[in-house]
């Protein structure tokens, strides 16, 4: 791919990705590509569809979320991240509590197992109980994410980290 080719499906993947967060799924392609300061043909050629569009925007978040993972955070302050990524982006919250979007297995397994290792680095360290697994993290995050929405922003994630401490 040629180097504006390359700029310009990352202006569209950016401008998706912060329009989506704030005004979820049903943002029309054209206002996509207004704020991403390309035309809609420019999107449509490396995304056919909207769906495709917000699949590729979707694992472009996964996979930064799996270098963050990767990058030596503290289990804590990465579960914060997992909770704000998921307050901060309602289009990523719609497409993975929806059916229909395909998102591509390894690309979620691999955020999973990077949170996975950060878990058990914590529980080798001392930091964090033995008796909680992955499964119990995802789903803590799920449910800090959810009672911020309902409720606003609350201390809940600090309540939770600090509920996990050994």
């Amino acid at each position: 791919m040629r180097a504006d080719a390359r700029r310009n499906r990352q202006s569209v993947l950016d401008a998706a990705y912060d329009i989506l967060a704030v005004e979820g799924l049903g943002v029309p392609i054209d206002e996509i590509a207004r704020r991403a300061g390309v035309g809609a043909g420019t999107v449509y050629r490396h995304f056919p569809t909207k769906e495709s569009l917000i699949e590729a925007v979707v694992l472009d978040r996964l996979e930064a979320l799996t270098a963050k993972a990767r990058s030596g955070i503290d289990f804590a302050e990465f579960f914060t991240v997992m909770v704000e990524a998921g307050l901060a982006n309602r289009a990523i919250a719609e497409v993975l509590a929806s059916a229909g979007y395909h998102i591509p297995a390894d690309a979620d397994a691999a955020l999973n197992a990077a949170f996975a290792e950060l878990l058990q680095a914590a529980q080798r360290r001392g930091d964090v109980r033995l008796d909680v697994t992955p499964d119990d993290i995802q789903a803590l995050v799920i449910g800090c994410v959810a009672t911020a929405r309902h409720r606003g922003a609350t201390d809940l994630v600090q309540i939770v980290v600090a509920g996990l401490r050994a």
